[in-house]
């Protein structure tokens, strides 16, 4: 059985969770703390970053989100989220690297340091003024999605695709620590809470970081 080694709050691990769901690979978790992780932790990944795979009987270890997603693309026939023409698969591609990076430089990743790192491990009230910063990056992005949605049925064009997974994981994260304000966005909320109806987000919806409430609304599917 694979071992996922996970960060609830990683968008990264959220990415390679909802991919494997889909595909309906099974796996086990393996929860582990960035600023204190584990020794056998480190010993399969030595810059300490979420996710990494891990299958002990055949001593296979995977690291990076994309690189397991694409792995997983080549092994697992059911559900291909990389799918289409060269072209198509391509823009899938784009848009997952755009959302993974950009999304994450912009939104995700000052959220988290903000929200979670400076109050648990930092004992720092957030800056007011990275948060505003972040938040309004976010309408940035979601503008794009807006657009997307407007001009195609999924993100990357006409089947649900790892693109599609790639910006939800992200947004997830950034919804459960408040940022994100749905209003002037309303093909992208709607987009957003037809994936989180998906069974494959349910495990993500009912996690919750201690310390570190999400806000009502987060796991309605509704909302």
């Amino acid at each position: 059985m694979w071992q996922l080694y996970y960060f609830p709050l990683c968008p990264f691990s959220r990415k390679v969770r909802l991919a494997l769901s889909e595909k309906g690979v099974g796996f086990d978790l393996r929860r582990e703390t960035p600023w204190d992780a584990s020794d056998a932790f480190y010993s399969y990944n030595p810059a300490g970053r979420t996710p990494v795979m891990r299958l002990e009987e055949k001593n296979i270890t995977l690291i990076d989100s994309q690189a397991i997603c694409e792995y997983f693309e080549e092994t697992v026939d059911k559900s291909p989220l990389i799918l289409g023409t060269a072209i198509g698969r391509a823009e899938i591609r784009r848009l997952t690297s755009l959302f993974d990076e950009s999304f994450f430089a912009d939104v995700t990743h000052p959220l988290l340091h903000e929200k979670m790192k400076k109050r648990v491990v930092l004992r720092q009230p957030p800056d007011s003024k990275a948060l505003r910063s972040a938040m309004r990056l976010a309408h940035d992005h979601l503008d794009y999605i807006d657009w997307l949605t407007d001009n195609r049925r999924w993100l990357a064009g006409a089947q649900l695709s790892l693109a599609d997974f790639a910006a939800a994981a992200q947004i997830s994260v950034a919804d459960y620590l408040g940022g994100i304000d749905w209003t002037g966005h309303e093909g992208a909320h709607s987009w957003y809470r037809v994936m989180k109806s998906r069974p494959s987000f349910r495990p993500l919806l009912s996690e919750k970081m201690e310390g570190i409430p999400p806000p009502s609304h987060y796991a309605d599917v509704n909302a």
